[in-house]
């Protein structure tokens, strides 16, 4: 008989983070604590309000239903009824019960410390400045793939930021992508993409709204600029809709968090229907503690990604746990001599 514990944590942001529905100060995760035969297995659910498919009322709902009942809730072969978060703390769960091996999931060189993991520059949303002083930051600590949140200030001011880079850096140099979050509206969206090529801009994530698909799927077929797609993708879990989501609007990318988009298992089903069709894409960590980040990481590692990868630095919250995650230049490094401690959490 296996046991299951849910423990709820408050990640606090060193500083507010903003985003494209408003601004963070705090982050709730849980926990998943599996334990078996004088083993445990620990997973992270970390939902965002307003962005995933799940609110999180049915989290609780399906975190207590696990709790009641682990071995028939973790036995369930079709996670499409899960919600995504819960399904990947399952996942990642069962996987650290099974290897036994302290948050070693997916052995490999990047396990080992041998190989680390190409990762792009986040520029938080904010003011002109502080955006300005955080791409300065990343630049001069060398990162050459740079990744601005857009659509939260006017556009104008936007654009400068990126003027600024491409005047001092070509495409060579550093890669600029950017995201929209959906906030361009149809009426404006190909003009700003227009202004945005001229400045060699590698892609654009989500530049309307999601479930536009006529309009979307004129962007993607028009647009001087690939398109990516992140928000697009959220609730899609069936395997006939991904197949005519893709079909529809072919998109040149996907940005893929195993949080949002069905856990690890939905993510490969993702690739897999990706890559037949010529699409290409990357994996995106979605807020989590490192508990959650190592998990991705460790399983983005064996895709052997040739692009940048979205994952995050662990650097963001004042209560993070140690962790053997650490940035190198702008790649992602895992140190095995650095065990995960996690003080005032279990």
């Amino acid at each position: 008989m296996m046991k299951a514990r849910v423990i709820e944590h408050k990640l606090q942001f060193k500083r507010p983070a903003g985003t494209s529905r408003g601004v963070l100060n705090h982050r709730r995760v849980w926990y998943l604590v599996l334990e078996k035969e004088g083993r445990i297995g620990v997973g992270e659910c970390a939902p965002l309000p307003g962005l995933s498919a799940e609110t999180i009322p049915d989290v609780e709902q399906a975190l207590a239903a696990l709790a009641a009942d682990p071995d028939g809730f973790c036995a369930r072969s079709d996670p499409h009824s899960l919600p995504s978060s819960v399904w990947f703390a399952v996942e990642t769960a069962l996987k650290d019960l099974e290897e036994d091996s302290n948050q070693i999931l997916f052995p490999s060189r990047f396990t080992s410390g041998e190989k680390g993991i190409p990762i792009n520059g986040l520029i938080w949303m904010g003011e002109l400045s502080f955006m300005k002083e955080q791409v300065r930051q990343k630049l001069d600590m060398g990162w050459r793939c740079i990744k601005l949140k857009i659509g939260a200030l006017q556009f104008d001011d936007e654009l400068a930021v990126l003027k600024g880079i491409r005047a001092e850096y070509s495409p060579d140099d550093v890669i600029l992508r950017v995201d929209a979050n959906g906030g361009f509206t149809p009426d404006q969206v190909m003009d700003r993409l227009g202004q945005l090529a001229e400045l060699e801009i590698h892609s654009i994530e989500q530049p309307i709204a999601k479930g536009q698909w006529p309009q979307m799927a004129g962007i993607c077929r028009h647009s001087p600029l690939d398109i990516a797609f992140d928000e697009e993708l959220i609730g899609i879990t069936e395997r006939v809709e991904k197949i005519r989501l893709l079909d529809t609007l072919s998109p040149r990318y996907l940005v893929l968090k195993p949080s949002l988009h069905g856990g690890m298992k939905g993510c490969d089903e993702w690739i897999e229907l990706a890559r037949v069709r010529g699409i290409d894409w990357w994996i995106t960590s979605y807020l989590e503690s490192d508990l959650g980040l190592n998990a991705i990481a460790q399983w983005t590692f064996l895709k052997q990604p040739h692009l940048h990868q979205g994952l995050g630095t662990g650097q963001l919250f004042t209560n993070n746990m140690a962790s053997p995650l650490a940035i190198r230049g702008e790649q992602l490094f895992f140190d095995p001599d650095k065990p995960f401690v996690f003080p005032g959490i279990f």
